[in-house]
């Protein structure tokens, strides 16, 4: 399904590194995340696995520059992650988007130009070139003027994904990106998943379905509000640590994504 593509800076050098130190955030009155540590770097395609209120959107949000952090820090490139801010994709989950707003598909791709363009500036070339071939290697180019809300589920996340490579983007952050696809539509998206970590990239995603991350990861960051265990999937994702993982949250019982 996708096709090879180069960015105007050539892909995603493999000493571009994800670096997450004793990262706290805070939402609303409720402690989200602490004390979670883990280094990854582009070509991986990592699982964030935790409980329902163990962080994983949280931490997504924070990478992405999102949520505010109460303490620690995340690098990328050797320096604060706002700085990259343009190298980092946030793909949210589908629930939370808006899929009546009367936008087609090659509108929302465009989208993913704006931190390239600015808001006001028009479209050049370069930019309706880079949508074109974001079109392509999401398979999506038959579809550009349909309205949003006209898709599959696996097509609005191929959308999604098309969005993130016009923009460029080395770290695609994706939550809970197969909730809802059917069993093609997933097969589908893990494929493209792998391809675009297997290109350079970086892919990072909160994923619920524990039968399936052996399948489309090779690391795995267990998360419960700390880090339970990262490393690659052969090694951390074991009984011992899915049971720490999936154990019962300590705190005032209240939940966060």
């Amino acid at each position: 399904m996708i096709h090879e593509t180069h960015d105007t800076n050539g892909h995603c050098n493999h000493h571009h590194e994800l670096v997450v130190e004793s990262l706290g955030v805070r939402y609303r009155a409720v402690r989200a995340l602490e004390d979670v540590s883990f280094s990854t770097s582009c070509g991986a395609c990592v699982a964030l696995v935790g409980s329902n209120g163990a962080g994983k959107s949280t931490l997504l949000k924070a990478i992405a520059g999102l949520l505010p952090i109460e303490c620690g820090r995340i690098l990328w490139r050797g320096t604060k992650v706002s700085k990259w801010s343009r190298e980092i994709a946030y793909l949210p989950q589908r629930e939370d988007v808006d899929w009546k707003f009367p936008i087609t598909v090659r509108g929302v791709v465009r989208m993913g130009r704006y931190p390239n363009a600015g808001w006001w500036r028009p479209f050049s070339k370069v930019d309706e070139a880079a949508v074109d071939k974001a079109l392509v290697a999401m398979d999506l180019t038959d579809l550009e003027n349909r309205q949003i809300s006209q898709l599959s589920g696996g097509q609005q996340q191929r959308v999604f994904l098309a969005r993130a490579l016009a923009q460029e983007a080395h770290a695609l952050l994706l939550d809970e990106p197969f909730t809802g696809l059917d069993r093609t539509s997933k097969a589908a998206l893990a494929t493209v998943l792998r391809e675009l970590a297997a290109q350079g990239r970086l892919v990072v995603a909160s994923h619920h379905d524990l039968d399936t991350v052996k399948d489309v990861y090779d690391e795995v960051l267990l998360l419960k509000r700390k880090t339970i265990g990262f490393g690659s999937v052969s090694e951390v994702f074991t009984e011992e640590n899915l049971n720490k993982t999936f154990g019962s949250l300590a705190g005032d019982g209240k939940e966060v994504a």
